[in-house]
């Protein structure tokens, strides 16, 4: 059965012009002369029997259905020549994932561990991208994500199969600084350097908020049955990467997932304030297509579960 495929060549026409709304500059672009980018996309329309541009006295624009199918051939050209350059690098061996992820997560929890991935697979390469939403897969170039959310969400996403990864623990932690003065000011006097104190005691110092989560210091004290009138006091940061150079700084207590900070509290920036973690509805997880993975997917699905799992 014969197949419905424009050539490459007026494809690649087309997106350019569409994404100038010039045909002269899509031929300074592609080293071609005008008439012949416009030959060729007088060709695509002719096979589609569809009009893609109005031709104007100043030139072309867009019709409604050029606009939709420069969005998906912008998208089917990317993927295809990221797939050509992963054949040519990797002559057929392995691969490259394309993984949207989101940017905390992505930046001090799995970026660290790609040294192991690359020691154990080293045909693999990945590439990261910031996606903090649901997406439909076939609509981007993605091969999987990386995702926050709660198990409604997950459930909710359509054509998607998901991998659980690890539960988002939250837990008090601040400067080795402001502990000490919260220690001091604690009732019965000092104990040992940096020793977590009590929740009552997190209630009275400066408190950090996030503002995608903003009762997220309201649960935790509900959860440890400590009046705390001032739970929804404090500045407001959107990302735990930002709250977490704030607490480092000294600004205040942040409730932060412990595996997001693992360098600052190694370095001893980071201490942990009140040892009394909560459990939040959110996760992280692996989503991918509801399709037979390729081969190099599933073995980075089978590394990441492991490394979740805290087993190198």
């Amino acid at each position: 059965m014969r197949r419905h495929i424009p050539s490459t060549q007026a494809l690649a026409c087309f997106e350019s012009a569409a994404r100038h709304e010039s045909y002269t500059r899509a031929a300074q672009e592609l080293a071609l002369t005008q008439s012949a980018v416009s030959r060729q996309i007088l060709a695509l329309e002719d096979q589609l029997g569809v009009q893609l541009f109005r031709r104007t006295r100043h030139g072309v624009s867009l019709t409604a259905a050029g606009r939709h199918y420069s969005q998906q051939v912008a998208r089917w050209l990317q993927g295809l020549e990221r797939d050509t350059l992963d054949v040519m690098a990797h002559q057929g061996h392995g691969g490259s994932l394309s993984l949207a992820a989101v940017p905390t997560f992505a930046t001090r929890w799995l970026i660290p561990r790609l040294p192991l991935l690359a020691r154990e697979h080293p045909e693999i390469v990945v590439h990261i991208e910031t996606r903090t939403r649901p997406f439909l897969f076939s609509d981007t170039s993605f091969d999987a994500a990386l995702y926050a959310g709660t198990a409604d969400q997950v459930a909710n996403w359509p054509g998607v199969q998901v991998q659980m990864l690890m539960p988002e623990d939250v837990v008090p932690v601040c400067s080795p600084q402001l502990l000490e003065k919260a220690e001091k000011a604690a009732p019965r006097g000092r104990g040992r350097a940096h020793q977590p104190v009590s929740p009552a005691s997190i209630a009275q110092m400066p408190l950090l908020q996030q503002s995608t989560r903003p009762y997220g210091w309201q649960q935790w004290f509900h959860a440890m049955e400590v009046d705390a009138p001032r739970a929804l006091d404090g500045p407001r940061y959107e990302l735990f990467s930002m709250i977490a150079v704030a607490a480092t700084m000294g600004l205040g207590v942040a409730l932060m997932p412990p595996m997001l900070i693992e360098a600052e509290m190694a370095r001893g920036d980071l201490v942990i304030a009140c040892a009394r973690p909560l459990r939040g509805e959110r996760a992280y997880y692996l989503v991918t297509p509801a399709q037979p993975a390729a081969p190099v997917l599933t073995a980075f699905g089978t590394w990441l579960g492991r490394m979740a799992q805290g087993v190198e």
